[in-house]
């Protein structure tokens, strides 16, 4: 069998990363977000597992943050007069940035594009918001280009990684949270269409670019986001992006919710009864592990083997204090086995699918579907 491809972080890394949301959010408190909605739906996406907004109509005001502070749920928005003004308000977790200044930026004429925003630009920005409100963490969200590096969508600025990096004051440096927005199956480019992979490749940009000192998040697509688009995800490859993003290291995770057809619904995953069943089930099984995925990575517990190399399988490792854990998923179409050799262990529980796996010689096995996600408890 051939070794699968293991997520290994550097202690320090880990170590770096955490806490650097909100200090005095619990450790149980996991962001789990929905993009540019409305407040007047708190309460819908609360029951359905949401706990944080980011960006929203019309901005900070009296009327939203009343329909925010009745369904107890965050905001990260931009920075106003309002928001100034009520800064002992605890729902405001942090400020941002205009959205994806790496890319090319619609013409201030409507005609044609212009190039993508200098990132001193960004980085100036960053630095007023700071003075305004040292105690909140300014985010930022830049685009597909940071996993689709080729993008055609960035214009002049096409495939200059370099933009990004704090180390060549890129982007990242004018922020205290980093996310990126990539949608596979509604892409338009045929060779990054359906590879949900790309979702991986972007965090584990993100973290490299940041020296593993930013938490980084993704946004995950929901919906058919265009009438061009073949069709929307399934429930199942939502979970897997989510998952998948969590394995490579996210601190935070959101929803596109947006459908642009015939008619625009902007809360078109809220009208999506099969969907919206599938993020609830998804956001329940994220906030139940919260603590977890909270707490340092584990180094040398687990390695992972496949009797196909081509279905590499991914994990993450963690610990409780009473448990051992091993997030896991494939990460190509196809199916894999996986052999899994852990340092110590007698049982193996697979949460969430009512199963058990006995462990001998240190070793246990488990099958892989497609961008299949197994998570796994090991007790003793």
């Amino acid at each position: 069998m051939k070794k699968c491809f293991l997520i290994t972080v550097l202690a320090i890394a880990a170590a770096l990363v955490q806490g650097q949301d909100n200090p005095g959010l619990a450790s149980d408190f996991f962001p789990i977000a929905v993009w540019a909605q409305n407040p007047a739906n708190a309460a819908a996406y609360k029951e359905n597992g949401i706990n944080l907004f980011v960006g929203i109509p019309r901005g900070l005001n009296e009327e939203n943050l009343d329909y925010l502070r009745k369904a107890d749920m965050k905001v990260i928005a931009h920075q106003n007069d309002f928001g100034l003004a009520h800064l002992q308000e605890g729902l405001i977790y942090g400020w941002m940035h205009g959205d994806e200044p790496d890319n090319a930026q619609r013409s201030k004429t409507g005609k044609g594009w212009d190039p993508c925003r200098d990132p001193e630009v960004i980085i100036t920005d960053y630095e007023k918001i700071k003075q305004n409100d040292p105690s909140r963490p300014v985010y930022l969200n830049v685009g597909r280009g940071v996993a689709y590096t080729n993008w055609v969508g960035r214009g002049a600025c096409r495939g200059k990684t370099d933009m990004y990096k704090v180390s060549e004051n890129g982007y990242l440096k004018g922020a205290d949270i980093v996310s990126f927005d990539i949608y596979p199956v509604n892409s338009g480019e045929a060779d990054a269409r359906g590879q949900l992979w790309y979702v991986a490749k972007g965090i584990d940009n993100l973290q490299a670019w940041t020296g593993y000192r930013k938490p980084a998040w993704c946004w995950i697509e929901t919906t058919q986001i265009s009438a061009k688009a073949e069709r929307k995800p399934t429930p199942a490859e939502v979970r897997s992006e989510v998952w998948m993003a969590l394995i490579h290291g996210a601190k935070g995770i959101g929803y596109f919710c947006h459908s642009f057809g015939d008619k625009t619904d902007d809360a078109a995953l809220l009208h999506d009864p099969e969907m919206i069943r599938g993020v609830k089930a998804i956001n329940a099984e994220v906030t139940s592990l919260a603590r977890v995925l909270n707490s340092p990575d584990t180094s040398g517990y687990a390695t992972v083997e496949c009797d196909d190399p081509t279905i590499p399988v991914d994990v993450l490792t963690k610990e409780d204090g009473k448990s051992s854990y091993i997030f896991a998923i494939g990460m190509r179409e196809g199916a894999t086995t996986a052999t899994f050799t852990v340092k110590h262990g007698k049982k193996v529980e697979v949460i969430g699918e009512n199963r058990t796996i006995r462990i001998k010689n240190h070793r246990f096995t488990d099958a892989f579907s497609s961008y299949g996600v197994h998570l796994y408890r090991v007790r003793g």
